[in-house]
């Protein structure tokens, strides 16, 4: 750590005004914003859609539990996971902790899928392209993510 970096956390400086990035002090452009804003919006009405279906179960979701060899009984569990974990997603502050859990989510189903022997492209990836996504649209349009990811030191 250097030194105007260690005076700078014995003063109570946040890590936003520690880092200096010019990502993080020029405000990101309004197309780039609002493409992240129609990203979440398409990515929260899918897994809305989702969720819901887990506690109305239509055929496809009794087909898909059973093709996965999952108990009906789940259903509602994992529906109201994901629905709370969408929520987290959808509010700005904790946007970063909902993508963070519904990577983990996602990740569950990958695991899902490749255990029940689904095709590797158009199945077992799908959440994965999903989870690329969701994290793409919030890098669009949230200032801290920009810094933390792309930050050089």
């Amino acid at each position: 750590m250097h030194t105007l970096d260690a005076i700078r956390l014995r003063e109570g400086a946040t890590a936003d005004k520690r880092v200096g990035t010019a990502s993080q002090t020029a405000p990101l452009s309004k197309s780039r914003v609002w493409v992240g804003r129609t990203m979440r919006g398409l990515i929260v009405l899918f897994l809305l859609f989702d969720a819901v279906g887990k506690f109305f179960k239509p055929a496809p979701v009794v087909e898909g539990f059973a093709r996965l060899d999952f108990p009906m009984s789940l259903a509602a569990g994992i529906g109201a996971i994901l629905a709370v974990c969408t929520v987290l997603y959808v509010i700005p502050q904790t946007s970063i902790l909902g993508a963070i859990l519904l990577t983990g989510y996602l990740g569950g189903a990958v695991a899902s899928q490749l255990r029940a022997g689904e095709p590797l492209y158009t199945h077992v990836l799908f959440p994965v392209y999903f989870g690329v996504l969701l994290w793409v649209g919030l890098w669009l349009r949230e200032k801290r993510l920009s810094g933390f990811i792309f930050a050089r030191g």
